[in-house]
């Protein structure tokens, strides 16, 4: 006997479920309310540049490997994806850098060089975050948060790591020099998280890129979700596109299918939802089903901060930065404070710049460059008006690039436009523009985030940023593999 299941969102989260619920045999529909799969990581096109739109560090990429391999297909049919020597180059506002790498031995030199005293530490929290990565990750990452007892079992180890503490609390523990602070516990702002309130349970995302290392695909992260729409289609997947969906139906607490814009009926009793947690379960069913106790949870909840991402091509090309870059303007726990908590708009910026092109010339016409820059603002309940503050935030933007990485960029921009968390809430469908859903903070970690199996319907399930284990590619694509574990088998 098949059965349907429908997937809602075509992100990393929900691509990965189509492919694993089809290899347990569903008859899988998988729907996309834009024109193009990737959710987050779909593809801008303009004028002979490709910009990623979003997810561009790829890390642990045996987890698309194994979607390729559930079929008996090999991944390098599809795409290439290449380790880079360079993981990061961090630049703090004196303009000095660090370059963290694949090398072990060199990044022993680059912290050598700030701070000889932090290298013993710098040894000590590998070893710790790898004792995280082996109960965090490997152990507890695909596995489901459903039960309350089970997260209790999982509490003495977790106090044993340290889990109260926040990133930059744990790490300083290990390091004294502030820059070297700063550079190794950045990584929750790559999934939403505030370093000094996310659980330093992120911490194992250090051994994580030590394990396997920072990876790119060729062609960029739209590669990889181009390859993935080929598997899906070559496998029987059902591919909808421009279709939006606007209710799950159910009949009392049993999941019955859903309905597009377009008054499209799919019946099913299973629908994968990689769409935001919060969003679906305020816009998507009938919240009279709600508990006192599931609305107290929703309530509570802090969401992670918004992102503007400014797109740029360049008549000019830069050799000399390299694919990742991460600048610290002059404050740092000031300025978290204002994004996360005052959710105030701040001219003094950090950003993350990505310049594809120091890997892979085709993502820009020849002679030049491709970038993008990440910056960390408030979301939408700052009630910032980006119609209003876009233009101007866009023009600190560059003057920062020309101040810091790209002197004189300004004479050499073309092709370029801006996103806003207006672009998370209205395209993406994220509750108040959060970049990342909600924030990872150990309050709203496994069993405290949304259930990857519905608290309140049979027959629901969620995938991506918003639910266990969390934001990031490693993250949403491990949410996938937990559905293995409660979808029900088909005999």
């Amino acid at each position: 006997m098949i059965k349907k299941a429908v997937v809602i969102g075509s992100g990393f989260g929900g691509i990965a479920s189509a492919l694993r619920l089809k290899a347990m045999n569903y008859d899988v529909t998988i729907i996309e309310k834009n024109s193009d799969l990737g959710g987050r990581a779909r593809t801008f096109y303009k004028n002979g540049y490709r910009f990623d739109a979003g997810p561009t560090v790829i890390t642990a990429p045996y987890l698309i490997e194994e979607l390729f391999s559930l079929f008996q297909k090999n991944i390098k049919d599809y795409v290439k994806i290449v380790p880079l020597k360079i993981w990061y180059q961090f630049i703090f506002s004196d303009l000095s850098k660090f370059n963290y790498t694949n090398s072990h031995k060199k990044n022993i030199n680059e912290i050598t060089k700030i701070n000889p005293n932090d290298v013993i530490g710098f040894e000590k929290l590998l070893k710790f975050s790898e004792k995280i990565f082996n109960k965090g990750y490997l152990e507890l990452s695909d596995k489901p948060f459903s039960k309350f007892t089970f997260m209790l079992k999982q509490i003495p180890a977790l106090l044993l790591l340290k889990s109260y503490f926040s990133v930059y609390k744990l790490v300083s523990k290990f390091i004294r020099n502030n820059k070297l602070r700063k550079i190794f516990s950045v990584h929750p702002l790559l999934v939403g998280g505030n370093p000094f309130s996310t659980t330093s349970i992120y911490t194992l995302i250090l051994f994580l890129e030590k394990k396997w290392g920072v990876h790119y695909a060729i062609g960029g992260t739209g590669k990889i979700v181009s390859s993935l729409e080929k598997l899906m289609k070559e496998v029987g997947i059902e591919v909808i596109k421009n279709e939006e969906v606007i209710k799950i139906t159910t009949d009392k607490k049993n999941i019955t299918g859903v309905i597009t814009k377009n008054n499209k009926n799919i019946n099913a009793k299973v629908v994968v939802c990689n769409a935001d947690p919060p969003f679906v379960y305020k816009y998507l069913l009938d919240n009279k089903q709600n508990t006192f106790l599931f609305n107290k949870k929703i309530n509570r909840m802090d969401y992670s901060m918004g992102l503007f991402v400014y797109y740029f091509g360049s008549k000019k090309k830069y050799n000399n930065i390299e694919h990742h870059s991460i600048y610290f303007g002059d404050s740092y726990k000031e300025l978290l404070k204002k994004i996360f908590d005052k959710k105030i708009l701040s001219d003094d910026i950090s950003y993350y710049l990505h310049r594809p092109t120091a890997t892979d010339e085709t993502m820009a016409p020849k002679n030049k460059d491709c970038f993008y820059v990440l910056v960390p603002v408030p979301n939408n309940l700052s009630k910032i008006k980006w119609k209003e503050e876009g233009e101007r935030f866009k023009d600190i933007v560059i003057k920062k690039l020309s101040l810091t990485l790209l002197p004189e960029i300004e004479k050499y921009i073309e092709d370029d436009f801006y996103i806003t968390p207006d672009y998370f809430e209205t395209e993406l469908k994220t509750l108040h523009g959060s970049g990342f859903s909600i924030q990872p903070k150990f309050s709203q970690s496994a069993y405290f985030r949304f259930h990857n199996k519905s608290e309140l319907y049979n027959g629901l399930f969620f995938v991506g940023a918003g639910t266990h284990p969390g934001a990031g590619i490693p993250g949403v694509l491990s949410s996938a593999k937990v559905l293995e574990k409660i979808v029900p088998k088909i005999k």
